[in-house]
């Protein structure tokens, strides 16, 4: 590997620009809205309907259009509860655009927010040192890109803390837990990808990309129950292949998770990855555009 590649989660603004352009590009927030609105509500009417309040906690809850959505079910769900939503979010940007999302969305009335400036690594630490430990009705994890070892050891921790009927719902690729869970598939364009090329590419030291097949493994060593489905999902990586094209730079970034990747990958390195990238095992050719294989799975386990 070069020695000038480095991770993209070095460049912070670097990374959620190229997650912004990764999301405009894809159909995953279609897949998500799809899981909100045909599954999510069966999910919340397990936390039961005789509490004064429902407490919800958030791990990832980035600027909060997501949470917002979900915020809405539950209410749909139970009108009228009161309901506090604590949110762990490392980005100073992401919450600050939280807060704004929620100063101009009305009905919120109800809801009492509260954030942390923290990963998810360092408010499990926290909250085990201070013994801060709290009840949660319902725990969700949303697009959340961390290490295999910090999550497992944050599911275990929050499992023992949530209410009876609570529910932990999650999403996205690198964490392995939760009660409702979104990684992809072992068929995916992504863990393709990486399992060939993780050697080459700058990652962090203890991070481990994980698919569905490996978070039900843990979920069986656990003799956790849960039910998992499929969601295909697709990422239209045609600009990847425009030289010069600043949108398809952006997205090799997030691909291959190496900040500024077609500047400083060594030219054989990214000849084999551009290959493959169009090749039928990641990718499917349609109307003169490249399709990414995006499909994910959700997971959903009782706690």
């Amino acid at each position: 590997m070069a020695s000038s590649m480095r991770s993209l989660f070095s460049d912070h603004s670097r990374y959620v620009e190229s997650f912004r352009r990764f999301l405009s590009n894809s159909t995953e927030h279609q897949c998500m809205q799809e899981f909100m609105d045909e599954k999510l509500p069966g999910i919340i009417a397990r936390i039961g309907d005789t509490k004064p309040e429902l407490k919800i906690l958030s791990v990832g809850g980035g600027a909060g259009e997501i949470d917002l959505q979900i915020l809405s079910k539950i209410q749909a769900q139970y009108p009228g509860i009161h309901i506090k939503n604590e949110v762990v979010e490392p980005s100073a940007e992401q919450i600050a655009k939280y807060k704004e999302l929620v100063a101009k969305t009305s009905n919120l009335e109800n809801i009492k927010f509260a954030w942390h400036k923290e990963t998810s690594s360092e408010y499990q630490h926290r909250v085990t040192e201070k013994k801060e430990h709290q009840k949660w009705n319902f725990i969700h994890m949303i697009q959340v890109v961390e290490c295999l070892t910090d999550q497992l050891n944050l599911s275990k921790d929050l499992r023992s803390h949530s209410r009876q009927h609570g529910i932990h719902m999650g999403w996205r690729q690198n964490w392995p837990e939760h009660e409702c869970l979104f990684s992809y598939t072992g068929t995916s364009g992504w863990y393709k990808l990486w399992k060939k090329y993780e050697s080459r590419l700058p990652r962090n030291d203890l991070c481990q990309y994980v698919t569905s097949s490996d978070l039900t493994q843990i979920l069986d060593n656990l003799r956790i129950r849960y039910t998992c489905s499929d969601l295909l999902s697709t990422m239209d990586i045609s600009d990847c292949f425009i030289e010069g094209n600043e949108n398809g730079d952006l997205l090799l970034d997030f691909l291959t998770e190496t900040c500024n990747f077609n500047t400083t990958a060594p030219m054989t390195l990214k000849a084999e990855i551009m290959q493959d990238l169009q090749e039928p095992e990641f990718s499917v050719k349609k109307d003169g555009k490249i399709f990414f294989n995006n499909n994910l799975s959700f997971i959903v386990v009782e706690a």
